[in-house]
């Protein structure tokens, strides 16, 4: 087009030129597990440390806990916890040892802290009876002893949804223990408001 019919064309107002043009999107996405029903999904990392932990492969370390063996790995439980970080790789005895004897715990609890360290998952946790109570009482008192701030809280959380009149006061003194302010005055309220 030339600058005459430029000037003389409908798209020249104003000393403006108007150019209208027509866009289309194509939506060229990712395909997804959806799109591919016959595709799997590789396992994820947590699902092979548990693997890891289940086979025992290059472990380096051995718990004993109320009769049983654990077979572990000092870097990643180090990783997990500042306790055993000071255990494995600090001046404590444990740094040579590959035999560690746990007193104060039973072997349940400390598969299940074993368990979170390497997927950071607790599955005992998923229910709402007395067991799993229990379980998180049990692992609330381990992650204040090893560190591990996160399994703590989310042992807390777990108490804090399931206080009953029943486990109140034995919670209560659980986390006045072990420094659970938020789950201690929740129960002080609870037990202020009961009747009788």
């Amino acid at each position: 087009m030339s600058s005459q019919q430029l000037e003389t064309s409908s798209y020249l107002k104003n000393d403006s030129i108007m150019v209208q043009c027509t866009i289309s999107v194509l939506n060229v996405a990712e395909p997804t597990v959806r799109d591919h029903p016959s595709a799997t999904v590789p396992a994820s990392l947590c699902q092979h440390l548990a693997d890891l932990l289940r086979s025992g492969t290059g472990a380096d370390v051995e718990f004993v806990v109320a009769g049983e063996s654990f077979l572990a790995h000092k870097y990643i439980i180090a990783a997990r916890s500042p306790v055993f970080m000071a255990a494995f790789f600090g001046h404590m005895r444990e740094k040579n040892s590959r035999f560690v004897l746990i007193e104060d715990m039973e072997a349940a609890p400390f598969r299940a802290m074993m368990h979170f360290i390497y997927t950071d998952t607790v599955p005992e946790l998923d229910w709402l009876d007395h067991a799993a109570i229990t379980m998180a009482q049990d692992l609330l008192v381990a992650g204040d002893k090893y560190a591990m701030d996160r399994l703590k809280l989310i042992c807390e959380n777990k108490l804090f949804s399931c206080i009953t009149a029943e486990t109140a006061k034995t919670t209560l003194a659980l986390a006045e223990r072990h420094n659970c302010k938020r789950l201690q005055a929740k129960i002080e309220f609870m037990l202020r408001t009961l009747p009788g």
